[in-house]
């Protein structure tokens, strides 16, 4: 039996009618010769994608490659070591195109030899250590001790049904309120310090009760900037052998079904062998993407305001500020939003490897707060009303982007009886298959494809939106005036995005066969209506 076949029988694709489903896992048994038993066959524990990471994209494998230099250089250039050299070195960070460029192609070997120099000098210490562990145990008492309503994500091929406790918001908001409390800002801060933004009484409270005299040495509130390369370079070590831990044990220890090996330990390293892996019940996945990423990126950017604050004596960077504050309110919409992220490709699709985990604990501070962390020692220059006023483009696209995603959230649950735009949504009812793979038992299942409201103009419309925002928060970093590495996140991210929307295009026909393209056809473009 052919490839294509095997993948009609996993979706909605029509099957000839002389061939039953029960035939089908006969013939694909014998094909494979007996190889690969229910429990170890790869491409029925990979939810409808049988190619991915450098298969699909070869340009990521060269990412891949350099990734953890890069995310250690990236660190570097915004550090204050880099700061401290600028007065003797013949280029400077905010001109790549005019000095950086130029002075490395004329004297090419001692370019090399710098950049490397540079990030192999950004070295993990204790004290960065410490803070990364500390971040990651704050954040798990959270997640294992708030309530929360119990929520499911969507069913994978195997039948698998993950279920999460959706206690996102409520994390959002408390780890916010500790990392602030705990700092030098807080009520056991110096009475100088946390009379910037407490009231008086807020902390003479505190040191009557005796708090302070067992807390009695907060941290500086600008410690995720302070402790950034130490700490990513850190991360990047512990990044790199928990993916190593990952890839065993989705082959050898699995949560799911959804698992198995490629037979090549470099892809099964890079993209994962496992959906969904728990450790003592915990989601890593959503521990490492949501709980540990998003919440450094979300209080990282008011971190970096106020160490530009002090640094630049007490001076207030409007385009930082305004920056922090968007970037931080994008992040509360995600933890609302997060039970939908649960039923995105990041999660129902991609594996945990190296690709996403070392991406989300490395790539992700390093890249996503880039703008921000550059702009500490070398300020915007914005005035007030110029950053007030791409700030509220910044917003216009995150609550474009969350209403979007709402959009379809609220159809999904009333399953189509609900109006879109005021009026009756246009969908297409499309039929799947599942395969249990230790019975071989086939299942028919449905999903409704919404083609109305944002997601009729176009399949990912809720992209642009983010991708709106994005290219703020880098503007707001005034490439005019610091040059255009500021506008490093805001290009990655269109790359990631369009490759995300050609990753998903490829899992829905597979899974949806004839209905996904007759969805496609009422709905043409991915991102962009009219012309993408």
């Amino acid at each position: 039996m052919s490839n294509r076949d095997n993948l009609r029988k996993r979706t909605g694709a029509t099957t000839p009618a002389s061939t039953s489903i029960e035939d089908k896992d006969t013939n694909q048994s014998n094909n494979n010769n007996d190889k690969n038993n229910a429990s170890t066959d790869y491409k029925s524990g990979t939810n409808w994608v049988h190619e991915g990471g450098i298969e699909a994209n070869p340009y990521l494998f060269v990412l891949i490659v350099v990734s953890p230099f890069l995310s250690l250089l990236l660190a570097y250039i915004t550090s204050p070591e880099l700061a401290d050299l600028s007065d003797t070195l013949s280029w400077r960070a905010t001109h790549p195109l005019t000095e950086m460029v130029p002075a490395c192609i004329s004297n090419v070997p001692t370019c090399v030899t710098s950049t490397l120099s540079a990030g192999a000098s950004v070295l993990p210490t204790l004290a960065g250590a410490k803070w990364v562990l500390s971040f990651m145990a704050v954040a798990l008492v959270l997640e294992r001790t708030l309530p929360g309503k119990i929520d499911f994500g969507p069913e994978t091929a195997t039948g698998h049904v993950p279920q999460y406790v959706d206690n996102g918001v409520a994390h959002c908001f408390v780890y916010s309120m500790l990392f602030f409390m705990g700092s030098n800002l807080g009520p056991c801060g110096g009475v100088e310090d946390r009379s910037l933004l407490l009231p008086a009484a807020v902390g003479n409270f505190f040191d009557k009760t005796g708090v302070c005299d067992v807390y009695h040495h907060p941290y500086s509130f600008g410690i995720l900037y302070d402790l950034f390369p130490s700490g990513l370079a850190f991360l990047n070590i512990f990044g790199i052998l928990f993916c190593v831990f990952l890839t065993y044990k989705g082959i050898h220890f699995p949560s799911t079904q959804d698992n198995g090996s490629s037979g090549s330990w470099v892809k099964d390293y890079l993209w994962g062998t496992e959906l969904y892996p728990r450790v003592f019940g915990l989601d890593l996945k959503r521990f490492i993407n949501c709980r540990f990423s998003m919440t450094f990126w979300q209080l990282a950017g008011f971190s970096f305001c106020y160490r530009s604050y002090i640094l630049h004596g007490n001076v207030m960077d409007w385009g930082l500020f305004f920056a922090a504050l968007s970037q931080y309110l994008y992040l509360v919409k995600f933890f609302l939003w997060e039970m939908g992220y649960m039923r995105s490709i990041d999660i129902i699709v991609d594996r945990a490897g190296y690709e996403i985990q070392w991406g989300c604990l490395v790539w992700v501070p390093a890249v996503y707060t880039f703008h921000s962390r550059f702009t500490v020692q070398n300020p915007s220059g914005l005035s007030f009303g110029m950053a007030l006023a791409i700030f509220i483009l910044s917003m216009a696209g995150v609550l474009l982007n969350y209403a979007a995603d709402r959009e379809r959230d609220v159809f999904r649950a009333s399953k189509g009886k609900c109006l879109v735009w005021g009026s009756k949504p246009r969908y297409i009812t499309a039929k799947y298959t599942i395969v249990d793979r230790e019975t071989g038992k086939a299942s028919e299942k449905t999903s409704l494809l919404l083609a109305s409201g944002f997601w009729g103009m176009a399949r990912h419309f809720q992209y642009f939106f983010e991708l709106t925002a994005a290219y703020s928060w880098c503007i707001l970093a005034n490439p005019a005036q610091n040059g255009m590495l500021v506008m490093f996140y805001a290009v990655f991210l269109t790359l990631l995005l369009v490759d995300r929307a050609k990753r998903d295009t490829e899992k829905c026909r597979l899974k949806y066969g004839k209905y996904y393209e007759e969805y496609c056809d009422l709905v043409p473009y991915k991102i962009v209506p009219g012309i993408f």
